[in-house]
C-alpha cells in the first residue's frame, strides 16, 4: 500500500441507502456504517392530455441527496474532518435530463414504471436484436436505458434538443455534490448503449433510437476523479473539498469486486439482494448466439467482464411482506418471517422467479397463487410455505443459471460466492449449497460498499490493483461456509423446478 486514506462510500439501493466511513491505515482496512435510511418509489395516477389516467412511478432524488448530505454530516460528527474521497454507487438504471442551467427537466422515473412494459419490442424494431447484443453484450430488460431513452425520444422530443444532457442516476448524485457530468464504464455498460469492446457509446444504436450522442455523459474508468466536493457543501458539512471518485457505480459491479474469489474462472458469484445477479468474471465479452439465447449479459467490471444473468431475488419476499403489511395493518419482523419459513412445507410448489407476473404486481401473494394455478400446482396454503417456496425456487434458479453460464463460457463452477445483503440469509445460503451441490462461501454482507471503497483506494493510489483489495477483504471481513446436504432430494426437486420454469 502506498499510503493511508479516509473515504466515504454512499451505497444507494432500490429500497434503501447507507453511508459508510472507510479507513485504509498501515496495510489494513476498516469500514463502518454511519447513516442508514429507507426509501420507496411513489406511484401516481394522473390524467394525460386526453384525460386518460396513466400510472407513473418516480424516485425522490431530493430525499436521496438529502440523506447523502446527512451521511457526510454524520461522518464529520463521528469520524472527524479528515476526508480524502467520496464515492457513490446506485442501482443500475434510471436517470434524468437537465438543461443548460442545470435545472432537472422532470422527475426521476423508477425502472418499474409501466411505460416501459413494451419498449423492448420498440427498440428491436429500430435495431436488429442480434446486432444490439453483438455490440453491447446486454440482454433485453424493460428497464434498460436504451428503452427509456427511446421512450423519451418518442414522447418527450424536447429533451433531445441542444444543451440538454442526460444524467444517469449515479451521475446525478455525484453532480449534486460538485462533480462533472460523467459516468463510469460499469454503469454505462448496462445501458445497452455502450460498445462492450470499445467502452464507448455506440453511435449506431443511439442514431437508430433518435438519441443525439451529445446528450450522453462522458464515460470514464472506475477510479477516475470526476470533481471535488463543492465549496459551499464542504463548508456546510464541515469537511474538506474531498475528491469525488467515479467508483464502480453500478452496485453489482462494486459487489462483484468485493467477492473474495481465489479462482475467477471456477467461481459462480451471486450478488444477493432485491435482485440476484448470478454470474462469473471473464476476461472478454462473449456475444455468441448461444449467449444471447441464454439471455446472459456482459456487464463491465474492473479489468474484467461480469458474465451474468439478472434474477429477481428477495424482491418477491419484500413484496409479500408489503402485501401482508397492507392486509394486517402491521409489518412482520424479518425474524418472524424466518421462523414461518422454517416451519413451511418443503418443495410444496415451484416458481419461476423471473416470470413477468412477478415483476411489479399489485399484490405478490395473489401473483404467486395465480402462477401456481397456471402451472398446475396447488398454491401454498400458509405464509411459511409460500416463503419457503420462494427461497427454494431462488436456489434452484441459481443452479439453472449456473449451468447455462458454464455451458456458454466453457468454465465449470467449483464453488459459489454469495455477497451482499442476501448473504445474511442462512437458509437461502444453505438452500443454494444444496441446490447447486457446491460449497458456498457467504460474505461480505456489505459487499457493495466494500467494493465502492476499494475502487476509491485504487483511484487514490492506496492500492495498486484489485488483487491487493482481495487480501484486505479476506482479512477484514468474516466469510461463512456452507456445504451441500440432501443432494438426492434437491436433485429430484430440480427436475420438477425445470418442468415448471421451462428450463
Amino acid at each position: 500500500m502506498n499510503r493511508n486514506a479516509r473515504i466515504v462510500a454512499a451505497d444507494l439501493g432500490a429500497s434503501g441507502g447507507k453511508v459508510f466511513a472507510g479507513e485504509f491505515k498501515d496495510g489494513s482496512f476498516a469500514l463502518r456504517e454511519i447513516h442508514r435510511f429507507s426509501h420507496e418509489a411513489a406511484t401516481f395516477h394522473v390524467p394525460d392530455r386526453e384525460g386518460r389516467l396513466e400510472e407513473r412511478t418516480f424516485w425522490d432524488d431530493v430525499l436521496l441527496y438529502a440523506n447523502i448530505v446527512q451521511g457526510l454530516k454524520a461522518y464529520r460528527r463521528e469520524v472527524g474532518t479528515e476526508l480524502d474521497a467520496i464515492g457513490i454507487d446506485t442501482w443500475g438504471t434510471d436517470g434524468v435530463f437537465i438543461d443548460e442551467d442545470g435545472v432537472p427537466l422532470g422527475r426521476v422515473y423508477a425502472y418499474r414504471d409501466h411505460r416501459l412494459d413494451r419498449m423492448c419490442d420498440e427498440v428491436k424494431a429500430r435495431v436488429e436484436a442480434d446486432r444490439i447484443y453483438e455490440l453491447t453484450g446486454i440482454h433485453f430488460w424493460p428497464f434498460n436505458i436504451s428503452n427509456q431513452l427511446l421512450w423519451w425520444a418518442e414522447h418527450r422530443p424536447s429533451l433531445m434538443k441542444k444543451g440538454v444532457r442526460f444524467l444517469p442516476v449515479s451521475t446525478l448524485f455525484t453532480w449534486y455534490l460538485g462533480g462533472r457530468i460523467a459516468v463510469d464504464s460499469t454503469w454505462a455498460s448496462v445501458t445497452q448503449l455502450m460498445d462492450c469492446r470499445k467502452r464507448k457509446w455506440s453511435r449506431e444504436i443511439l442514431k437508430a433510437l433518435g438519441v443525439p450522442a451529445r446528450v450522453m455523459p462522458d464515460i470514464v474508468d472506475p477510479g477516475a476523479m470526476v470533481g471535488t466536493l463543492s465549496r459551499p457543501l464542504a463548508e456546510s458539512t464541515g469537511l474538506p473539498e474531498a475528491k469525488l471518485i467515479a467508483v464502480a457505480s453500478h452496485d453489482t459491479a462494486s459487489a462483484f469486486a468485493a467477492a473474495p474469489v481465489a479462482s475467477p474462472s471456477a467461481a459462480l458469484i451471486i450478488s444477493s439482494g432485491t435482485w440476484s445477479l448470478v454470474g462469473k468474471l471473464i476476461r472478454r465479452p462473449i456475444t455468441t448466439p448461444e449467449a444471447m439465447a441464454a439471455n446472459i449479459s456482459n456487464e463491465g467490471g474492473i479489468g474484467s467482464i461480469r458474465f451474468l444473468k439478472n434474477c429477481m431475488g428477495t424482491w418477491l419476499v419484500q413484496e409479500l411482506r408489503r402485501a401482508w403489511r397492507d392486509r394486517d395493518g402491521r409489518e412482520m419482523a424479518w425474524e418472524e418471517m424466518n421462523a414461518l419459513t422454517e416451519r413451511g412445507k418443503q418443495f410444496a410448489a415451484f416458481l419461476e422467479p423471473n416470470d413477468a407476473s412477478f415483476y411489479n404486481p399489485a399484490n405478490m401473494e395473489e401473483a404467486i397463487v395465480a402462477f401456481c394455478r397456471k402451472t398446475g400446482q396447488e398454491p401454498p396454503r400458509d405464509r411459511g410455505t409460500m416463503l419457503r417456496s420462494v427461497y427454494e425456487s431462488l436456489a434452484l434458479k441459481y443452479r439453472a443459471v449456473g449451468e447455462q453460464i458454464t455451458a456458454v463460457s466453457g468454465k465449470p463452477n467449483r464453488v459459489v460466492h454469495i455477497v451482499g445483503g442476501g448473504s445474511r440469509n442462512e437458509m437461502l445460503n444453505q438452500f443454494t449449497a444444496n441446490a447447486c451441490g457446491l460449497k458456498v462461501f457467504a460474505g461480505p454482507e456489505e459487499a457493495t460498499a466494500i467494493g465502492n471503497a476499494m475502487v476509491q483506494a485504487l483511484g487514490l493510489g492506496v492500492i495498486s490493483s484489485m488483487g491487493d483489495a482481495q487480501e484486505l477483504i479476506r482479512s477484514a471481513f468474516p466469510i461463512r461456509e456452507y456445504r451441500p446436504k440432501d443432494r438426492a432430494a434437491w436433485d429430484a426437486a430440480y427436475q420438477r423446478f425445470k418442468a415448471v420454469a421451462g428450463e
